[in-house]
């Protein structure tokens, strides 16, 4: 085995638009948001209307994508989840860590409609993604209920959090800036807790998002919104 060599090279095929325009707030896993709508746009030699017949019948997608955020030489062999304070390591293939030998991530996504375009022709109309604005895309795969579904499947360290969510205080002038998906989204991101692993009570923090940047502070399991401002 130790002299086969690999010599194929793996190529993006589209990349995403939304709404999360830095790595600071995106859902820390996908359908964390349900709410959070993605479009995929395909580069011209993959957006053929022919490229998307049968999908339809899917309502849920993998999407393999490129941590494209994270340098290529900024990985270990062992990394600190932020659900488990940033203090306890485990290994990189025990964790969705995004700093990985080759930064590939995979979300799944829910199907809301294809369009066809003309000008990017097929597009993917998704939600419940954990994807930042401009991600390379490198596949779409349909999701399978019987056979990608597994109910008997244990999460591991991640369980003990699974029910984390914070208490979100956004006032009623500040979301007149957004739609209600939009404001949807963004209620349930904020909800996920976007701080750091190392929290601190009252330190303010902002996070892009569309055309805005939120900013807000959490007091022990209450994020309030205390400014939405143009960028």
């Amino acid at each position: 085995m130790n002299n086969i060599k690999f010599d194929k090279t793996v190529k993006p095929i589209g990349y995403v638009q939304s709404d999360f325009k830095e790595k600071f707030g995106i859902p820390r896993q996908s359908g964390r948001a349900p709410s959070a709508i993605s479009k995929i746009i395909f580069y011209p030699e993959y957006s053929a209307q022919s490229a998307f017949s049968g999908i339809e019948g899917f309502n849920y997608l993998w999407i393999l994508f490129d941590f494209s955020k994270v340098e290529n030489d900024n990985w270990s062999l062992s990394v600190r989840p932020p659900r488990l304070g940033g203090n306890k390591k485990v290994g990189v293939f025990a964790s969705r860590s995004p700093f990985r030998p080759n930064h590939i991530g995979l979300s799944s996504v829910r199907l809301l409609r294809v369009e066809n375009t003309r000008e990017n022709g097929c597009i993917l109309v998704v939600s419940g993604g954990d994807l930042l604005d401009g991600t390379p895309i490198y596949d779409v795969k349909p999701y399978l209920p019987f056979t990608d579904c597994h109910p008997d499947a244990t999460g591991g360290y991640a369980d003990a959090q699974k029910d984390y969510k914070l208490e979100v205080i956004f006032p009623e002038k500040l979301q007149e800036n957004f739609n209600a998906e939009q404001l949807n989204a963004l209620i349930e991101s904020l909800s996920d807790d976007p701080r750091p692993s190392y929290q601190d009570d009252g330190k303010e923090y902002g996070m892009l998002y569309g055309n805005y940047n939120v900013k807000f502070k959490v007091k022990e399991k209450t994020l309030t919104v205390i400014s939405v401002d143009k960028k």
